[in-house]
């Protein structure tokens, strides 16, 4: 009796290790990023004053979002998760962020410039954008297709996407794939998991 229930604990033992083994291979596995389109040409000014163009992140890698400096929703908490985002990767020469006010008219370098400071945005390849309201909306929506507008209605007149886009070397929107084989397309800059997927995401494209 003893054999034949040796017998049957290795063949439980040997049916749990062949399912178990392709997931733990998986969650180990590098994501593959696929690409989801190209970044447009752009040129604002910073919090400096200066002119910074998608040319500054060529042969970087850098992460995307939209907000506004009087935001009383979620921009709060998306600039704490870039701040994440900065310290896992400072002082790599090769990584940068783009912070896009879409209240450009309101958020001007000075009040930018103190903003970022207030928020510990101290990358120096961090740089928080502002100019024309109509070309920045054209940016979010038409470039990176992450909503951006004015809402009279909404906290703070204005709403936005809370997802991150993230971009290579040469200036692609890449992402990962969903457990289906879609593309994700953007990363939630909200949601823990969001955040820790994209700096698994920037790790394998630093190494591109």
């Amino acid at each position: 009796m003893k054999k034949y229930s040796y017998i049957g604990v290795a063949f439980i033992i040997l049916i749990f290790g062949i399912y178990a083994i392709p997931k733990i291979v998986n969650k180990f596995k590098t994501p593959t990023l696929v690409k989801i389109g190209e970044v447009p040409n752009f040129e604002f000014s910073n919090q400096d004053g200066e002119l910074i163009s998608n040319s500054f992140y060529k042969d970087k890698v850098w992460v995307v979002e939209f907000f506004f400096t009087t935001c009383p929703t979620i921009c709060p908490k998306m600039n704490a998760n870039m701040v994440k985002i900065q310290n896992k990767f400072y002082g790599n020469l090769d990584f940068g962020l783009a912070s896009f006010s879409i209240n450009p008219k309101h958020d001007t370098p000075e009040i930018l410039k103190a903003y970022a400071k207030a928020h510990g945005a101290t990358l120096k390849n961090w740089h928080f954008l502002t100019g024309d309201q109509e070309v920045i909306y054209q940016l979010a929506n038409t470039g990176f297709t992450l909503f951006a507008g004015q809402n009279s209605e909404a906290e703070g007149g204005f709403e936005h996407s809370g997802m991150f886009a993230l971009i290579d070397k040469e200036g692609n929107i890449r992402s990962r794939l969903d457990d289906l084989g879609n593309p994700i397309a953007f990363y939630d800059g909200l949601d823990p998991k969001g955040v820790k997927m994209i700096i698994e995401d920037i790790a394998v494209l630093l190494k591109e």
